[in-house]
């Protein structure tokens, strides 16, 4: 039992920093998209912050699962962390189609909903 316990402590700090990875990433998209409106290189900029973004998407299902499974915590994170996994597979789908009367707000939700759940980590 102990045991458990320890592996949940150190499970729940990566969690958090797998969201807050998540939230820069998300961040630093908007900024990117200004540049694409803006500049020659902005979409570059934007289609490599994409990868970024969905690569600490994975890493936030990963964290997920390693503070639930292994660590003894609670199955909702893992559950959170699949929506937004699932939330950016739709986010890059759309924007490859170039469909910005939906991507920009989803982004705009997904960045509301990665600052919510680090502000729940974090509290």
């Amino acid at each position: 039992m102990a045991t458990q316990t320890t592996t949940a402590r150190r499970g729940f700090p990566l969690l958090r920093i797998a969201i807050a990875l998540q939230t820069l990433t998300i961040f630093l998209q908007a900024v990117s998209a200004g540049l694409l409106l803006t500049t020659s290189y902005g979409e570059t900029l934007h289609s490599a912050g994409a990868r970024v973004m969905y690569a600490a998407s994975m890493l936030y299902v990963l964290a997920a699962v390693l503070a639930w499974k292994p660590g003894g915590g609670p199955l909702r994170p893992v559950r959170e962390a699949s929506g937004f996994l699932v939330l950016a597979s739709v986010q890059v789908v759309l924007g490859i189609a170039h469909v910005p009367a939906v991507h920009l707000p989803l982004g705009v939700l997904m960045f509301g909903l990665s600052v919510l759940a680090l502000a729940r980590r974090s509290g």
